[in-house]
């Protein structure tokens, strides 16, 4: 998921992938709170990926593509999904560490 934040719209599609992969280990793992969680961010990163791609499609927003900018708000979960998902991934890395630090 990081990966693709250099690039957002070619890695969306990494993006995507990737919190899809989380998804199936959440579900893998049986952890049922974070499994609607993360259900939750693929889906968000999914509609605003599929808005991307759509706007960009026909000519994207803005400038001379007589679409307003405020058809930008479409994409809006793409970064949310994203978001909510890294900070995820960073919370459980970090409780992880902290709970080696504390067995040790």
């Amino acid at each position: 998921m990081l990966l693709g934040a250099i690039d957002p719209l070619e890695g969306s599609v990494v993006i995507l992938v990737g919190s899809a992969l989380v998804l199936l280990g959440m579900f893998l793992s049986k952890e049922r709170g974070t499994l609607r969680y993360w259900t939750a961010v693929v889906l968000l990163i999914a509609l605003g990926v599929a808005a991307m791609f759509a706007l960009s499609s026909v000519g994207g927003i803005g400038g001379e593509s007589g679409r307003s900018m405020w058809w930008g708000i479409l994409v809006l979960p793409y970064p949310v999904g994203w978001v909510m998902g890294t900070a995820s991934l960073l919370a459980r890395l970090v409780r992880g560490i902290r709970h080696r630090h504390a067995t040790t």
